[in-house]
């Protein structure tokens, strides 16, 4: 039997990716002392990784498929194919940013400032690169974990910090005075993998869920029954993916109406809505837009 290896991230993402499988479709169990999770899926093999070492085990082939960050595959500098991108992280579905932060009071206000000092981070092959494009000549340390405190204790001049809202390193009494790059999670795949067309498939239908379900985190559905007279005047308050579905219901003037709008449009829609005639309206939750 045919299967594919699949590599789930270990770490901070780790949550956040069974939690997005689980509403694509495939359960995916994990023993904390196992790093072969279970997936009810007999065609995939499920193996779990650090997200820095992901695109290392796809390039090499270990894996044919997996999801990691753009900034670790653009660390490992790895030869691999980008088969989607997938806005997803631990706190809020959006892109994290790599930054350069310092401490409030520092006389560091530029990339250029920092000739001859240190930065502390975990990201070390592209900050180096980063800096050695510019001209700027730094010593990149590696930070194995706290890397805030570092610069508050006189260990590094600057930090290249991972972060989704800067909270944590303004809480450190730091601020922000360049930003490398934003990095989203990708599903990526083996070169020769993906030139295999059983796991090409295999992999483009992955990927086809895991975006639906991204997607419909953050629409839902509406229906609700509306007056024939009052019809017009609701569809244009509706908006809509494509044209609404509408339904004459049984044996009377009566329609019922329903579509699927973007969540954060429904606490000022529906009362619109109530106004321009609609009744019982119901919202509900979706697990994938496709």
């Amino acid at each position: 039997m045919k299967k594919l290896k699949l590599g789930i991230p270990k770490g901070s993402l780790e949550k956040a990716t069974l939690e997005l499988f689980a509403r694509s479709g495939w359960k995916i169990s994990l023993n904390s002392r196992s790093y072969f999770p279970e997936i009810d899926d007999e065609h995939i093999e499920c193996h779990i990784c650090r997200a820095q070492e992901m695109s290392r085990y796809v390039e090499n082939g270990t894996l044919d498929a997996g999801l990691t960050g753009k900034d670790w595959i653009l660390e490992n500098g790895s030869q691999i194919t980008v088969v989607d991108d997938l806005v997803y992280s631990k706190v809020s579905n959006r892109p994290t940013r790599w930054v350069l932060a310092v401490p409030v009071n520092s006389p560091i206000k530029k990339l250029e400032d920092l000739a001859g000092k240190k930065v502390a981070t975990e990201l070390v092959n592209f900050t180096k690169r980063y800096f050695a494009e510019r001209d700027i000549p730094v010593q990149v340390e590696f930070s194995w974990g706290a890397t805030e405190a570092k610069v508050v204790s006189g260990l590094a001049d600057a930090i290249v910090e991972v972060t989704e809202t800067g909270s944590t390193i303004k809480a450190h009494g730091l601020h922000i005075i360049h930003e490398f790059m934003q990095s989203n999670t990708q599903l990526i795949a083996n070169n020769e993998s993906w030139q295999d067309e059983w796991k090409r498939g295999k992999i483009q239908q992955i990927a086809l869920l895991l975006k639906g379900a991204l997607r419909a985190y953050k629409m839902v559905g509406l229906k609700m029954n509306v007056p024939e007279e009052k019809l017009e005047v609701v569809i244009a308050l509706l908006p809509s993916l494509n044209a609404p579905t509408i339904a004459h219901l049984y044996q009377s003037q009566w329609y019922s109406v329903e579509t699927v709008v973007e969540e954060k449009t429904v606490r000022d829609l529906i009362p619109k809505l109530l106004r321009a005639g609609a009744e019982g309206i119901i919202e509900y939750s979706l697990n994938k837009v496709i």
